[in-house]
């Protein structure tokens, strides 16, 4: 997450650990294929596999769990006005100087032989290898670890089993592209010897609900039996969705406001150009990124382009008193998830949740509960970059390039928001609506979405080479993308259609990490 100015990077990069002393291969597909930084270079042409020993005397250690805030620094104080919630997102404003680039990525882990999703024994025994092997803290709760912790890094999992590396805050896109490298290996490493491998799309192409795996994680206990008395997708969006985002930094509360209308605007354009996930059940389901399309029918009062972010009394102030009236989920208390389901958390704050009669919120639950806030870009102390499906090596570096080259270079900004000053909320929404569907391909002001994409990829670009750290190679496939007019999940339907035979087994093996 981007909310530090330290920079970290990870330890399996500076120990310069190698594909080849982790047993890996060069073929297609593997962590000897993959590009990894060297750890002096920010210089594209420097990129290289590492090489050096597995140390194997580094120990770790077991975090209980917490909320998902645990390793923040937030004074645990009572919460009792809303001037607390103003100062909670103004703590997040930084000089340029100091904004940095988080990544995360998900991905789904299956097994080799029979292609069917991880149980969660194996899953543990993933991360317990992980942890044994790469000097990884293990986040526990209980008896079962949920996660991993080194550093400004984390190692978690969804409700489906999917697994998410939540990036350090680096300063550049080459450390980004390293750290993704280095996770991915460390991953593969051990992975391998179980006979499991990772798939990199939006959506799981082949298996249904009721193959995923059960998780022993008590918060997605609650959300399970929340969400899915409200919608008929939402299982769907939390077992069978994989995406890429980034978080990026403001300076000041204006800065907030047109980063967030420029990104908010953009985002059916980064949903369309990273679309990824075109089968369901073994077959085409009709759409470029289903992924997309699920998450338009879960909750309408915690997703969607929340059109009061182009108010001229849009700020700090009116995002909270969004976030207030969004139902709460859960509250942690003492090593516990307290069920509060659709709960206010305006009553919490006035020491009158009926979960917890009497207690006051910290700025942990209130940070805790903005994480269930699923809109296409979502406010903490830095903005997330939600719309784009989860892909390949190439596409994970690509969508943090995209952004940056587009919000944190002022020219490129301003021509982004003088390019949306004109587009009316039905305008956005009809392409929130339709690109899941028809992707660069949709109708738009007369004509299609591909043609802003070209203009958009070209202000990214700019933007990059204006940094002078020769990025804007991580934006060459989008650029590919825009050029043919196919997007990745076109491309999978075509090999569907043609080479294998109506049999979308393949994509395992066309898509995995």
């Amino acid at each position: 997450m981007a909310l530090s100015s330290s920079t970290v990077l990870p330890h399996f990069m500076l120990s310069g650990w190698t594909a080849n002393d982790l047993g890996l291969s060069k073929k297609k597909g593997t962590c000897g294929g993959v590009i990894c930084l060297h750890r002096n270079s920010f210089e594209p042409w420097k990129l290289r596999v590492h090489s050096a020993r597995v140390p194997s005397n580094r120990g770790h250690r077991l975090i209980v769990a917490a909320n998902p805030t645990e390793a923040a620094v937030i004074p645990n104080k009572p919460l009792i006005t809303k001037e607390d919630l103003v100062a909670y997102f103004a703590s997040g404003c930084k000089p340029k100087t100091e904004w940095r680039i988080g990544t995360e990525h998900e991905k789904f882990g299956f097994e080799l032989g029979s292609l069917r999703p991880m149980r969660y024994g194996q899953i543990a025994e993933l991360l317990n290898g992980i942890a044994a092997r790469f000097g990884w803290d293990k986040i526990m709760e209980g008896d079962n670890v949920i996660g991993l912790k080194q550093g400004k890094q984390k190692v978690t999992l969804e409700p489906g089993g999917q697994l998410e590396l939540s990036g350090a805050p680096l300063e550049t896109l080459h450390q980004t592209c390293a750290e993704i490298n280095s996770h991915l290996c460390q991953v593969k490493a051990v992975a391998e010897k179980m006979g499991i491998g990772f798939l990199a799309i939006g959506f799981q192409p082949k298996w249904e609900d009721k193959d995923t795996p059960l998780l022993p994680m008590a918060r997605f206990g609650i959300a399970r039996k929340f969400f899915s008395k409200r919608s008929s997708l939402a299982l769907d969006v939390m077992h069978r969705t994989c995406t890429v985002q980034v978080n990026l930094d403001y300076s000041s509360e204006l800065d907030m406001v047109r980063k967030f209308r420029a990104s908010l605007a953009l985002q059916p354009v980064a949903t369309a150009l990273f679309a990824n996930s075109p089968f369901t059940k073994e077959k085409p389901n009709g759409f470029l990124s289903m992924r997309s399309h699920t998450w338009t029918d879960i909750d309408e009062k915690r997703t969607g382009m929340i059109p009061f972010v182009f108010n001229d009394s849009f700020g700090f102030e009116r995002y909270i008193d969004y976030a207030l009236d969004v139902p709460m989920v859960c509250a942690y208390r003492q090593k516990k998830y307290i069920d509060c389901a659709g709960m206010s958390f305006r009553d919490f704050m006035a020491g009158k949740l009926l979960s917890l009669p009497g207690e006051f919120p910290t700025l942990n639950d209130w940070e805790n509960h903005l994480t269930t806030i699923y809109t296409e870009v979502r406010l903490k102390r830095y903005l997330e970059m939600r719309g784009a499906d989860a892909g390949p090596l190439t596409m994970l570096s690509a969508l943090p390039a995209f952004w940056v080259g587009l919000l944190y270079d002022e020219v490129s900004l301003q021509n982004v928001l003088e390019m949306i000053s004109d587009w009316t909320s039905e305008e956005r929404q009809m392409l929130r609506d339709k690109v899941p569907k028809t992707g660069l391909n949709t109708p738009f002001q007369g004509g299609l979405l591909k043609d802003v994409a070209g203009s958009v990829i070209k202000w990214a670009k700019d933007g990059l080479e204006r940094r002078s750290l020769e990025e804007s190679v991580y934006l060459n496939e989008l650029a590919e993308i825009v050029a043919t007019g196919v997007t990745p999940a076109e491309k999978l339907l075509q090999m569907y259609n043609e080479k294998w035979g109506h049999n979308v087994d393949h994509v395992f093996e066309e898509l995995r990490y």
